[in-house]
């Protein structure tokens, strides 16, 4: 199955908007998903404003309700039957862009 991520960010992009295109490029590279970014005025994440991550033209609503982490990214994807082995590769190259953002929020 091809997954196909839409980012939507806000311009410029700010923290989770940056977090969720970092996700958006480790999944291109690690399932080959196509990815599309779009850029919006409105913040609304869950209603498809900025910041959302949508898998296969659905939001992914994190656990929080505030900001995905690769969990709830692996959750979804297993939804959509990515293999257990590739969710065990993917989950730990999710680590990457999240750990940029929060090293970032300590400086």
């Amino acid at each position: 199955m091809t997954i196909h991520i839409r980012v939507i960010s806000q311009q410029p992009p700010g923290g989770r908007c940056t977090l969720y295109a970092g996700y958006a490029e480790v999944m291109a590279r690690h399932l080959g998903a196509r990815v599309v970014m779009e850029y919006s005025e409105h913040r609304d994440a869950h209603n498809f404003g900025f910041p959302s991550l949508l898998i296969n033209d659905l939001p992914v609503v994190p656990a929080d309700r505030v900001m995905l982490m690769p969990g709830d990214i692996v959750a979804e994807l297993q939804v959509w039957g990515v293999s257990a082995w590739e969710l065990t590769e993917l989950a730990d190259a999710l680590e990457a862009p999240l750990n940029r953002l929060l090293a970032r929020a300590t400086r």
